[in-house]
C-alpha cells in the first residue's frame, strides 16, 4: 500500500486505529472537505486578461448552487455585449463550480492554445469571462457572437483529493439546446494532472479536427500523436 501511495493522491492504505481511521487520516479528510467546500463558493476574481465579461441569469453563488437552470442562460444585460462575427472559434472562461481552477490554470492554458491556434490562422472572438455560469452557458454565448465552435473553460466540481482541477468543453455549431453527447471534455488540467501546455496541445488537435469534420461530441475522438519529451 505505501508503494501505491506514491503513486496516487486517493485515500488507500489509511490505517485504523480499532473501528475508526488514525487521527492524522481523519484530520487530512476533514481538511480537504473543507476545501473542496471553499472552492464550490469562492467568487472569481480578476483574472488580468483583456476580455468581455457576461454574467448568467443567476443573480448570486447561492442562487446558482440552487438553480443550475440559470446557470445555463445569459441575463438580459449580458446579451447586448456579444457583437456576431463569424469567428472560427470563440474561447469562454467560465467560473464554475471551482474559480479557484479557473484562476490558477485558466489563463495558462488559453495562452498556450491562442498561441497554436495562431499560428494556423484562426479567427477568434474576444475571449468571454462568465460568471455564474454552468457549461451549456457557451452554448448561447457561440451562438450570439456567430462562432463555428465554442470551448468553455470550467472550474469542475471539486474533489477531496482536487479543489482545483479545470475542464474544457468543446462544441461545434452551438446553440442553445445542445447535449452533453455533442461535446468533447478534457477534464483535470491542473499541475498534478494535465498541465496547461499538454491540455492546450490536446484542445488544439480537438479543434482542428472538429473544423475539419465538421462536428464535435462522441463521433470525435481525441487521439492526438503523443509529444516529443
Amino acid at each position: 500500500m505505501k508503494r501505491l501511495r506514491d503513486y496516487t493522491n486517493a485515500r488507500v492504505g489509511l490505517g485504523s486505529v480499532g473501528h475508526s481511521l488514525p487521527t492524522r487520516a481523519l484530520l487530512e479528510f476533514n481538511l480537504d472537505h473543507a476545501r473542496a467546500r471553499d472552492a464550490v463558493h469562492l467568487e472569481l476574481g480578476p483574472l488580468g486578461i483583456e476580455a468581455i465579461e457576461v454574467h448568467s441569469a443567476a443573480r448570486d453563488r447561492a442562487e446558482y448552487l440552487r438553480r443550475p437552470d440559470l446557470g445555463r442562460r445569459l441575463d438580459s444585460a449580458s446579451q447586448s455585449k456579444l457583437t456576431p462575427g463569424g469567428f472560427d472559434a470563440a474561447i469562454v472562461i467560465a467560473d464554475g463550480l471551482s474559480a479557484l481552477a479557473v484562476e490558477r490554470y485558466a489563463v495558462r492554458t488559453v495562452a498556450a492554445l491562442e498561441q497554436r491556434l495562431s499560428e494556423d490562422g484562426w479567427r477568434l472572438a474576444p475571449t468571454v469571462i462568465a460568471r455564474q455560469a454552468r457549461v451549456a452557458l457557451g452554448d448561447e454565448i457561440g451562438q450570439r457572437l456567430r462562432a463555428r465552435m465554442v470551448l468553455v473553460l470550467i472550474g469542475e466540481r471539486p474533489g477531496l483529493s482536487s479543489p482545483d482541477s479545470l475542464g474544457a468543453y468543446l462544441t461545434y455549431d452551438p446553440r442553445e439546446g445542445r447535449t452533453d453527447a455533442e461535446r468533447n471534455c478534457i477534464s483535470n488540467i491542473r499541475d498534478l494532472g494535465l498541465s496547461p501546455d499538454l491540455a492546450a496541445y490536446k484542445l488544439w488537435f480537438l479543434m482542428t479536427e472538429s473544423r475539419r469534420r465538421k462536428l464535435s461530441g462522441v463521433d470525435l475522438k481525441e487521439d492526438a500523436p503523443a509529444l516529443e519529451a
